[in-house]
């Protein structure tokens, strides 16, 4: 490729083909087919019957499907909330050399290793009221007796806390890489300067960060959009509709109420969402405009 005379030397386009087909196959071939189904009335049983738009009206209406995505956006905004700062002052925490910080960095990423199943049943134990671990603790003191996860108006707050515990080491993990990437001669210049080391993270740290914080805070708001395992088996949607976010409202529709039309039509919304919101960040965020270290930038 000439770039202003000059012949960048890079993989040839033919090896991207294989990943190409393997998206096309299971990514955009799936996404049309639901795409076109959201225009039919299907059981999952039965043949599919079109109905033009008819799913798109019920869609217009139905105000526990507008609540659904409401409490989604609300998630993926407090996610971003309180998972991008801790991860980031983590990361450059555990980005040091010393000792204690390697055996706090192994403990603390242990929820990577377990699945989403486990991490929501251990939850739900620790928080139930009657037999949890933190049964003792509400006999005696009464600020530990709520019923956190029965609760509708915490229900939706204690979920987006389990989902933080289980992603912020992932975010962390990347901060941390990036800090470690971060020139030594950079903070020996500042520190010539007299900054200190709050001065030093502003003015170098958190610069040297960017694409890592584009990067995460990408992967932490789109990636929001698909918590389901974690929120179906912690509270299953409930107390009522308190936690019912837009993957579990399709899961619900589609699977326990054989309405895979419908179901369909709200995959595609949530598709929409996605996409949207990925190209909202490319746009607002100057991620078209990096450049790679190795070229200079």
């Amino acid at each position: 490729m000439s770039t202003g005379g000059a012949t960048r030397a890079g993989p040839s386009p033919v090896l991207v083909l294989p990943a190409l087909g393997f998206f096309a196959v299971f990514a955009l071939a799936p996404m049309a087919i639901v795409a076109v189904l959201s225009f039919f009335s299907w059981d999952g049983l039965n043949t599919p019957r079109l109905i033009g738009f008819g799913n798109w009206t019920r869609f217009a209406q139905d105000s526990v499907t507008h609540q659904a995505i409401g409490r989604s956006l609300q998630v993926m905004a407090l996610s971003w909330l309180v998972q991008t700062p801790v991860s980031l002052l983590l990361g450059v925490f555990l980005a040091g050399r010393q000792r204690y910080r390697a055996v706090f960095g192994t403990l603390y990423f242990l929820p990577l290793l377990l699945s989403s199943a486990a991490i929501a049943i251990t939850w739900k134990n620790v928080l139930d009221p009657n037999f949890g671990l933190l049964g003792p603790l509400g006999r005696r003191w009464e600020a530990f007796s709520e019923n956190w996860l029965g609760n509708p108006d915490l229900a939706l707050y204690v979920v987006i806390l389990v989902v933080s515990w289980q992603h912020i080491p992932f975010h962390t993990l990347l901060y941390q890489a990036a800090a470690r990437q971060v020139p030594a001669s950079l903070y020996e210049a500042a520190s010539l300067d007299g900054a200190g080391r709050w001065a030093q993270f502003r003015h170098v740290t958190l610069p040297q960060l960017r694409y890592t914080v584009v990067t995460s805070s990408t992967l932490v708001l789109v990636g929001s959009l698909t918590y389901f395992d974690l929120v179906f088996v912690l509270t299953g949607g409930g107390p009522g509709y308190a936690t019912r976010i837009l993957p579990l409202d399709m899961y619900v529709t589609g699977f326990a109420k054989y309405q895979m039309g419908y179901a369909s039509a709200i995959a595609v919304v949530l598709v929409l969402v996605g996409v949207l919101m990925s190209l909202a960040l490319v746009r607002f965020s100057g991620f078209a405009r990096m450049r790679s270290r190795l070229e200079g930038d």
